[in-house]
Order: C-alpha cells, then structure tokens, then sequence
C-alpha cells in the first residue's frame, strides 16, 4: 500500500523546539560572553542591552552563521530557552527587515514602522546538514530596545552551552556519518505563530 509523499514546506515557516511555556533560540557569542551566560542561566551586565541582538530558533540556521562555534567572536553557541508570551510578544510587534509593497505599501510607511517597532522580522533560508540554502525559509527575529532588554531580563528562563553538540555533529558530518548527526540534532517542530506575524500574511 502506498503512503502519501510529506506535504512540502511552505515558503516561510517558523520550526523551533518548543514546549507548551517555552521556545528555544540560538546565539553565538564569544566565551567572554557566552560561558558566564550559560553558568549563571542569564545574560551577564556585559551584554549590551541597547543593541539589537539576533535570535534564531533554527539550529542549523545559527550553525551557518557561526561556522559551527569556530568563527571568531562566535566560538560559544548557546541554546537560550525564552518565554513564549515574550517570543510572540516580540513577533506581533515587530516589522519586516526590508521593504515589502504587499505588506506595507509605500517605502515611507515601512520605514516609519520599522524605525518604531522593538524587533524585526528577517526570512532566511533555511539550511541542511551540510549548511547548503534550502528552498524553504526560517526565522531570525532581531530585538533592540524594549524588546531586547526584556529579554535578556525578563524572558530568558534557562541557557544552555550547546557547543559541544554544534562540535560533535560536525564531527560526524566530516565523517560522513550524516544519519548519526541528524539523530542528534534539537527536534525543531512547526511553531504557532501569532496572527500578525510580518512576512505570514500571505504564506503559513
């Protein structure tokens, strides 16, 4: 008897692991920063509160940017389990990163939106075991101002060093031993996004 081909992944997605109170996201820091995160379970005063600060629910995603924890400045990956009211909080506050006419009409009231708005919405492609784009896009949620300070002080419920695992699955990778690696990798589930997330209106 033969079973109906997986329904394709839409074009925009949010996939994370997440759990009835939480959704997890990753950053890369470098150990000056990253370590005394992951030892006290909160970002220390040396974290810049006032910058924008990107997360990513994606692990795969964060093992593209930070070259599997061996870029410079990126050498600590951290597994950073956030509260979901402030996760959608976030998400329902925020605008797209670049100007989309179907979203926002005109340039100038994106830009009037954006230069207001606490976080920001980014679409990327998603990437594979072997960090190649895939067809299909995942989340990076930038944070700056209120958002950002919630946070680091209000959101944030655990934090986790995952650069072991970010090694070891690359390990295997080069080994080729890529059934293993995905075995190990966080079980990253369609997440529920709220209404009005920017970049779902027209995708889901």
């Amino acid at each position: 008897m033969s079973t109906a081909p997986p329904a394709p992944e839409p074009l925009r997605r949010i996939r994370a692991l997440h759990t009835e109170r939480t959704v997890t996201v990753y950053q890369a820091y470098s150990p000056a920063l990253g370590v005394p995160a992951a030892r006290d379970g909160r970002f220390p005063a040396a974290w810049k509160r006032e910058r924008m600060t990107w997360i990513k629910p994606s692990f795969l995603w964060m093992m593209y940017r930070c070259g599997w924890g061996a870029k410079d400045g990126q050498e600590t990956v951290l597994a950073v389990e956030i509260d979901r009211a402030g996760f959608d909080w976030a998400l329902g506050n925020a605008c797209l990163s670049h100007h989309d006419a179907d979203e926002h009409g005109d340039r100038a009231a994106w830009k009037r939106r954006l230069k207001a708005s606490p976080a920001r919405v980014q679409w990327d492609p998603e990437r594979d075991l072997h960090l190649t784009a895939l067809p299909y896009r995942s989340l990076q949620l930038g944070l700056s101002g209120e958002a950002s300070r919630r946070y680091a002080d209000e959101w944030t419920v655990a934090i986790t060093d995952v650069t072991p695992l970010a090694h070891e699955i690359h390990a295997l990778m080069r080994a080729g031993e890529s059934a293993a690696a995905a075995a190990l990798l966080p079980e990253e589930r369609p997440y529920p996004a709220p209404g009005g997330t920017p970049g779902l209106t027209r995708v889901s």
